[in-house]
């Protein structure tokens, strides 16, 4: 949200934040406006929230971005009776629906010939139980906000049958049958493996670009951000994620992530974020500004593309 802020302000762009935490973009000198809500986790109320704040605050024509997977949802969702007073570039339910959910992302993925950790999708806790697999595993879910909120990681890594199966029964008490996934881990750690793909991506294509490395993510082992990146090119990276994006028709600004397998030298991909995500305003630096890329698009701006310099660092 902070390089959000950042991007449209320092070009003289009004910028509305909507937060439901103690937000750190709102002390941004180019935030003109701060709007604190209850509830943005819940869809409904995400809605009524954004609504409340365009009118009351004359927001009408204005750009949104989303900085949460659950407020992607909530603005695909609702796209259309949104659209008759804010510019949403969130794509229609039928494209995020592929990202929200890692049970499409990861189905999708294996149609397109895009390589995935081996994963199982276990609804009960016998089908645990049949699982043969070597360990460790990771047990984690389809759609994060039902899990991270709760359980305040990302993951969970299991060393053998009786860990699964009790972290799985914890699970099941927060999140919804059928939601968690048992996955292959890939050894060496999100710190040393970890890849990301990150477009302005239009018609098929990718305007902007940046493609990175991630050195060292927090937690160490199942990050729920990054905090030190360095761009880089791998083609290969590039034309895998791409190829994903394609597939589902997506436009906007999207982080495609992968880890590389020391065990056979595959890139496999892990997620795909329909949003902008926490190192976004290395782009800046970099040559690629995203915010700003999209912002122009949605007035109806010529973009001209853009790509990033590798070796430049964020932190």
């Amino acid at each position: 949200g902070l390089g959000i802020a950042r991007s449209l302000g320092r070009r003289g762009a009004p910028v509305c934040v909507i937060d439901d935490e103690p937000s750190i973009a709102r002390l941004s000198r180019y935030t003109t406006h701060f709007v604190r809500v209850k509830d943005l986790h819940d869809e409904q109320k995400a809605i009524a929230a954004l609504m409340d704040a365009g009118r009351r605050m004359n927001l009408k024509g204005w750009v949104v971005y989303p900085t949460r997977d659950e407020t992607v949802a909530a603005l695909s969702i609702h796209r259309k009776e949104l659209s008759k007073w804010f510019r949403i570039p969130t794509p229609d339910w039928e494209t995020i629906k592929w990202a929200w959910d890692k049970r499409n992302t990861y189905k999708l993925a294996q149609d397109l010939g895009i390589p995935c950790p081996k994963t199982w999708f276990p609804q009960t806790l016998d089908d645990v139980r049949r699982i043969e697999a070597k360990f460790p595993l990771i047990l984690k879910p389809a759609i994060k906000e039902h899990f991270v909120y709760a359980a305040k990681v990302k993951a969970w890594r299991v060393n053998n049958p009786k860990e699964l199966v009790d972290r799985f029964t914890e699970a099941s008490a927060f999140v919804p049958a059928g939601e968690m996934m048992v996955q292959d881990l890939i050894p060496g750690g999100s710190s040393e493996q970890q890849y990301g793909c990150c477009v302005f991506f239009k018609e098929g294509q990718a305007i902007g670009t940046m493609l990175a490395h991630y050195l060292r993510s927090h937690p160490p082992d199942f990050g729920r951000c990054s905090t030190f990146v360095v761009t880089v090119e791998d083609p290969e990276l590039e034309e895998l994620s791409l190829r994903f994006l394609r597939a589902i028709n997506y436009y906007g600004l999207a982080e495609v992530e992968f880890r590389r397998d020391p065990r056979d030298g595959v890139l496999k991909l892990l997620d795909v974020n329909a949003r902008t995500w926490g190192y976004h305003s290395l782009g800046v630096t970099a040559g690629v500004d995203f915010t700003q890329m999209l912002f122009q698009d949605q007035l109806g701006n010529a973009v001209t593309p853009a790509r990033a310099r590798a070796q430049v660092a964020w932190l």
